[in-house]
């Protein structure tokens, strides 16, 4: 069970990551008008998207395990507003895919401000569910 915790703290970790730095890029490619600079951009919010999108899965795999197969935080409420918690950052995380598209279309329409908001929404979702796992004040 130490293993499977293990990794999943450290692919939780890692999927947040992304979820900083993939709005950050979106700050760049909002604000960037060379064509160059803006296919670069692209290539590597794409790359970052997919690699997020795989580390997620491995982090959620994990977290099933752990509540599944082990009974960690079964019944208590701290779980589930913890899930509840995963469940607005995988919204995040789709919604950011949606963003992705619409700059690989040239259709953004928001500017490097708001996406200077929206990357600090993550941050929101670490505290909380970090809160809820040590506190467990439910």
């Amino acid at each position: 069970m130490l293993w499977l915790k293990t990794f999943h703290i450290v692919f939780v970790a890692s999927w947040f990551a992304g979820l900083f730095y993939l709005p950050r890029i979106f700050v760049n490619l909002a604000m960037e008008k060379e064509p160059a600079a803006v296919a670069r951009l692209l290539t590597m919010a794409r790359k970052l998207y997919r690699f997020m999108t795989v580390i997620a899965g491995v982090a959620l795999a994990c977290g099933l395990g752990l509540w599944l197969g082990y009974g960690i935080g079964q019944g208590q409420g701290w779980l589930h507003a913890k899930l509840g918690v995963v469940v607005l950052l995988i919204a995040y995380h789709a919604y950011c895919g949606r963003l992705l598209a619409a700059f690989e279309r040239g259709e953004n329409r928001r500017s490097d401000r708001w996406y200077r908001f929206f990357n600090e929404l993550p941050v929101l979702g670490l505290i909380a569910a970090v809160a809820l796992v040590v506190v467990k004040p439910f």
